[in-house]
């Protein structure tokens, strides 16, 4: 049986709050028993409320020490957003693992076993760093109409 840990992350407040995170673990876990792979409680890893867009999170520096130190043979995400919002980190991410025999399995995305499911999972990541781009601009402009209109205070 392969050994695996899991990896799920939410950003925002709102998702952290409705407990988005817990669907997330839900499915991996489900998918972890029907494939086979082992997983103890404790390398079920959650980063709930930390950005796609930072390398700097609790949970990732977890898992990637459980890949240095050997201890697991594959992780399992969601989907490659999750991982990350900027495709140069999931790139650097996923070779690390690689470098460490660890296989990075996305429930949602191609297996990345042939060129074409390699050039999906990299339009999938380019297209997570654009949502988040976009995400950034409407909350941004949001903010900004309604601290002009008077309804929340600029300086908090």
């Amino acid at each position: 049986m392969t050994c695996a840990a899991i990896y799920a992350r939410v950003s925002s407040d709102q998702q952290k709050e409705d407990n988005t995170i817990a669907s997330q673990t839900a499915a991996l876990i489900a998918f972890a028993r029907e494939q086979g792979f082992s997983v103890p409680d404790d390398w079920i890893i959650e980063d709930a409320g930390f950005s796609g867009a930072s390398l700097a999170r609790p949970g990732l520096e977890r898992l990637r020490d459980l890949a240095a130190e050997g201890h697991i043979q594959a992780v399992l995400i969601h989907s490659p957003d999750r991982l990350s919002r900027k495709y140069a980190y999931q790139f650097l991410l996923m070779e690390e693992f690689a470098r460490r025999g660890v296989e990075t399995v996305f429930i949602k995305a191609p297996h990345a076993d042939t060129p074409e499911d390699q050039l999906m999972l990299q339009f999938q990541g380019m297209i997570a760093e654009y949502e988040r781009a976009q995400i950034l601009e409407r909350s941004r402009r949001g903010k900004r109409h309604r601290a002009k209109a008077g309804e929340v205070s600029v300086l908090c």
